[in-house]
């Protein structure tokens, strides 16, 4: 992909994939406060050890990605890998060797503020174990230009439950926010019942969303069922990513979650662009050849 400015990155990324753009913060920023507008790239299910035939180029598909975003004209802010980073094995020796392969890929990334977060694929073996090794804590909050992210754990636990502990932080956590503070929440699961017989669900998401629903400026931003997913819970709007590695078939199409067979023309892969200002922008970004 040749160098382009943000206007011509738009243009384009949304010539090859979807533009989507929400009112999910109305009224916000004050024009006083314009400078505050950002951008970052989501990643998500990257699943790197992946072998298989819905995605015939796995092995590169993750440097093309990276060489993507760094030829961007403008870079993001930052960049979150919202969970799945590699693929699941029971081999405890290959998951490490699979997390250290990912975090050489990614460091040629030239954003150098990457945040990550674990999908069942990396924790759900060990409890996280692994992953913190390599990544750190599986939850955690950060704060950029105004914006309060929280990244929540769903996948830790076999149960795909947050857990009384997580819930109890998170409560903790929201308690210092004003009731309009705008607030960015990152999870692999969805925190709501989009198809409970797939795993796309959280077993206590409802308690999260229960506390984050006194807050009007909220968003979630999730992976886990590779492919886009629109939802609101009120007023609460939760956005699902594609994955980086292969497609999955809309929620109950069909009788198993298989990933959907490879088409060279349309893969249904790609990262997302957020742009955070009196509306929030998602532009899907397809991979290009590095």
């Amino acid at each position: 992909m040749q160098h382009a400015d943000r206007r011509d990155f738009l243009k384009l990324a949304g010539l090859a994939g979807v533009t989507f753009t929400a009112g999910l913060f109305p009224g916000w920023p004050p024009a006083a406060q314009a400078a505050t507008d950002f951008h970052f790239v989501q990643f998500s299910d990257t699943h790197w050890g992946y072998k298989g035939p819905a995605n015939p180029d796995a092995e590169h598909t993750l440097e093309k990605a990276v060489a993507t975003v760094n030829g961007l004209g403008r870079q993001p802010d930052f960049i979150v890998f919202t969970g799945d980073l590699t693929h699941t094995t029971e081999d405890a020796k290959e998951r490490r060797a699979r997390m250290k392969r990912f975090r050489e890929i990614v460091s040629a990334l030239a954003v150098k503020d990457v945040r990550f977060m674990p999908g069942e694929h990396d924790a759900a073996l060990d409890k996280g174990e692994a992953y913190q090794e390599f990544f750190g804590a599986t939850h955690y909050t950060f704060d950029h230009k105004g914006v309060h992210f929280i990244v929540l754990d769903n996948v830790s636990d076999p149960a795909a439950r947050l857990g009384d502990e997580q819930l109890a932080w998170l409560a903790a956590d929201l308690k210092q926010r004003k009731a309009d503070d705008r607030i960015v929440v990152l999870t692999h699961r969805p925190l709501f019942d989009l198809q409970p017989q797939w795993d796309w669900t959280t077993a206590d998401g409802a308690k999260a969303i229960d506390l984050l629903m006194p807050y009007g400026n909220v968003v979630v931003l999730y992976g886990h069922i590779h492919q886009e997913n629109h939802h609101m819970t009120g007023h609460i709007a939760h956005h699902a990513a594609k994955s980086l590695i292969f497609p999955l078939p809309a929620p109950g199409s069909q009788p198993k979650r298989t990933p959907l067979p490879y088409d060279a023309a349309m893969p249904g892969l790609g990262t997302r662009d957020i742009t955070m200002a009196d509306k929030v922008t998602l532009v899907e970004l397809p991979v290009t050849k590095g």
